[in-house]
């Protein structure tokens, strides 16, 4: 029963990722949530639905916006353990456009922040000092950046030119997405004030990409040949 539940899994996931719009259909599926929070912010500003974007517009921005990022990072994440569990090659061409996608989410969030709860939308009225002031005084923001920083070397250094530059460093620097998605999740916890379930849920997905990834380094060291003793005369 449970071998026909997972060839019809296969053959559902296999039949979506060969489907001639599946990249096409990824991207709308990650601009959705961002038409979205446009079309709210333009109830707000333009139509004056007070209630459009809740109580706080501002907090509501930058938490849908940063939860946006978190989920669309996962999902990046979660393509190279569908392709080598499933066996479908296919679904690795939407990995680069989800990890940009997951960016622009996460700038926005920046942005978010910035603009509204620091006046940055010019470098006069810029609070540098309460910029900085929060990186070094509230941990939440200070591991945020952090998670922020590793993301924008990734989307700088995605285009094809970079990993032809890089070569073999381009997969060790990629690797880096790890630690900024660890990094990431920690800033949702530390930020929730009292009810960590929400954050925790994105924790447990974590936890089980990286426990798979483990896994595959772990039987990729197994199958290794022993290396060979020099032979004594």
């Amino acid at each position: 029963m449970l071998r026909t539940a997972w060839q019809r899994l296969t053959a559902l996931l296999a039949a979506i990722a060969n489907w001639r719009y599946f990249k096409p259909a990824a991207f709308v599926a990650c601009a959705i949530p961002l038409g979205l929070l446009a079309f709210k912010f333009c109830q707000l500003l333009f139509w004056n639905q007070a209630d459009a974007l809740g109580i706080d517009p501002i907090k509501t921005l930058e938490h849908e916006t940063g939860e946006d990022a978190l989920g669309v990072l996962l999902v990046t994440l979660s393509v190279t353990p569908v392709r080598r569990l499933f066996k479908i090659n296919r679904v690795q061409i939407v990995r680069r456009m989800l990890g940009v996608w997951a960016f622009a989410y996460a700038m926005i969030h920046v942005t978010t922040y910035l603009v509204f709860d620091r006046n940055c939308y010019s470098f006069g009225a810029c609070e540098y000092a309460d910029v900085w002031a929060d990186l070094i005084k509230r941990k939440f923001i200070f591991i945020g950046m952090v998670a922020f920083t590793i993301m924008t070397a990734l989307a700088i250094t995605s285009t094809s030119g970079w990993v032809r530059r890089l070569k073999k460093n381009w997969v060790k620097l990629h690797r880096l997405v790890y630690v900024a998605a660890i990094a990431a999740v920690i800033h949702f916890i530390w930020i929730q004030k009292a009810d960590i379930s929400e954050p925790l849920n994105w924790a447990y997905w974590l936890t089980v990409l990286l426990a798979i990834r483990l896994f595959f380094a772990w039987q990729k060291r197994q199958s290794r040949p022993p290396a060979r003793r020099p032979a004594t005369s």
